[in-house]
């Protein structure tokens, strides 16, 4: 998942329902579940080989040429490392493309108490317990938010221009994802394309840190054999405006969890404790993107309103992405055996991860 004008949404990465394999399962909630595999089918209809809509001389120049771009990261991220690669495995995605015809795949509906930042969540067979709920159709996921609201809980409805079926499907590129600059697209074709190879159910953190720190070493060898000074400094630019937007919200929320820890506070207190944080989290916003000369982005993000859900759904889910760069080193850079380490690591209890990478 991605803010809708730059980088990754650190909060549900990846698709909760994965939707082929969720319609199977025997979950209670079939309106929801016939929802997602209805969507994922319909993109794999109309799904066509990159190939061919290379060869059509009815693609526009722009599209031909993002298409390119992210069949031939495709083809870096799967190849050999002696070949030059990354050495990731070849789940058949990618392969395809499909304009999606809306400004988003998914949107996700996050929905959170009115006094805390953690996110209601719903568990499923294959991705574990989820804070959101995905929805192919805009109108289904503003409905499901509309009854979280009327619930009590403060939600916020986003977004999503990709997304990972880790590996169960044969993902197709999405107009969606073409929309981005280059060195994000860069970015996501090779995050999303090591999802697959290790994900552990229910564990977001490791599952982001492990597929972001892939992303980053990646996205290192890229430039290194294909930049140029624009892509670096495009890449750059947006990796720094990213760090500092997720600071601002990171800030915010913690605020919030220190304002809700408080025992004795009257509910009147709270509401008015919590309004004064956020209308400072605007404030502080404004003086950010006048720092990057007027870089308008992340407005939409603001513009859907900020409250605990929005919160919520931003949470240091690159956290361990030290301890999976400090073991990728111990292996001397080679993603293969990184990634099987990095296996026995996750499978030992939850607690365990972090300090298993770190080798200790």
């Amino acid at each position: 998942m991605r803010w809708a004008g730059g980088r990754r949404v650190r909060a549900g990465l990846v698709l909760g329902a994965v939707a082929a394999v969720l319609a199977l399962s025997g979950c209670a909630d079939v309106r929801y579940l016939t929802q997602a595999a209805g969507g994922q089918l319909d993109l794999l209809r109309r799904a066509r080989p990159v190939e061919a809509a290379l060869a059509d001389p009815a693609t526009r120049p722009e599209l031909r040429r993002k298409l390119q771009l992210a069949s031939d990261v495709r083809a870096f991220a799967v190849a050999s490392e002696a070949a030059g690669g990354l050495g990731l495995p070849d789940h058949g995605s990618f392969l395809t493309f499909v304009d999606v015809g809306r400004p988003f795949v998914v949107w996700n509906v996050f929905s959170a108490p009115e006094f805390s930042v953690t996110l209601d969540t719903s568990c499923f067979p294959v991705a574990g317990c989820v804070g959101y709920r995905g929805y192919f159709a805009e109108a289904d996921a503003r409905a499901y938010a509309q009854e979280r609201r009327a619930a009590g809980r403060d939600v916020s409805v986003g977004g999503v221009s990709a997304y990972s079926t880790l590996g169960y499907l044969k993902d197709p590129l999405l107009s969606t994802m073409l929309a981005y600059p280059d060195a994000t697209l860069i970015r996501t074709v090779i995050h999303e394309l090591a999802h697959p190879d290790l994900y552990v159910p229910g564990d977001t953190v490791f599952n982001e840190s492990y597929a972001t720190a892939v992303e980053e070493e990646g996205m290192r060898r890229w430039l290194a054999a294909h930049g140029t000074p624009e892509l670096r400094e495009q890449d750059r630019a947006a990796q720094a405006r990213q760090a500092a937007f997720e600071a601002l919200l990171l800030d915010a929320r913690a605020q919030l969890e220190a304002l809700y820890a408080q025992p004795d506070l009257p509910d009147a207190d709270r509401r008015t404790r919590k309004a004064a944080v956020l209308a400072a989290l605007h404030a502080r916003y404004g003086a950010l993107k006048a720092s990057w000369g007027g870089y308008a982005g992340y407005d939409a993000y603001f513009a859907r309103g900020v409250n605990n859900a929005a919160l919520g759904a931003v949470a240091a889910y690159a956290t361990m992405v030290p301890d999976f760069q400090a073991l990728l080193a111990r292996v001397d850079g080679h993603l293969p055996a990184f990634t099987e380490a990095a296996r026995v690591c996750s499978r030992r209890p939850q607690a365990e991860r972090a300090a298993c990478l770190r080798g200790s």
